[in-house]
């Protein structure tokens, strides 16, 4: 498996950030950071990826975040043989530039989390190059069923269960 950086040969999506909502450009630097720890297993940067969820979205919600973002990852660099192209999740130039690859996952994700079924296949394809892997769905589908766009269903899943003596 090989994987492309910033500074090798990919293409940029200009302006990409404004067609994605707030939650959608914060799992960006999450991704970034689960990329990298695929191409270099020596910086750990997976430890990055759940630390930078947890700040933006709280201990329960981070780590759930991170776990099924490490899926989406996990899924889509198996279906592709020449990598992802993604920035370097430290820099801070490359923090508002978006590689096509990058932008393809965050497009997936997006229509996944509005039930746009004939956008979101169409993403998967420009992530897979083509084909509907079942496992990225898969991953892809969990992610957008647990935190939807509606604000009402990530206002519930940040509630903690309460108990109830019941006689």
């Amino acid at each position: 498996m090989s994987f492309s950086t910033s500074g090798q040969s990919e293409a940029r999506a200009p302006n990409a950030s404004r067609d994605f909502d707030d939650f959608e450009r914060g799992l960006l630097p999450v991704m970034r950071h689960f990329i990298l720890s695929f191409s270099e297993p020596t910086t750990q940067a997976w430890q990055h990826a759940y630390s930078v969820a947890i700040e933006k979205w709280g201990h329960d919600q981070g780590l759930n975040l991170a776990h099924l973002v490490f899926k989406v990852i996990k899924a889509a660099l198996h279906c592709r043989t020449d990598g992802l192209a993604f920035k370097d999740p430290l820099s801070l130039e490359d923090r508002r530039e978006v590689t096509c690859d990058e932008r393809a996952l965050l497009k997936m994700l997006h229509h996944m989390r509005r039930d746009e079924t004939p956008a979101a296949r169409d993403a998967v394809g420009q992530v897979t190059g083509g084909y509907p892997d079942a496992h990225l769905l898969q991953a892809g589908l969990t992610l957008a069923s647990r935190f939807p766009i509606s604000g009402d269903h990530q206002r519930q899943s940040t509630r903690r269960p309460s108990l109830r003596v019941v006689q």
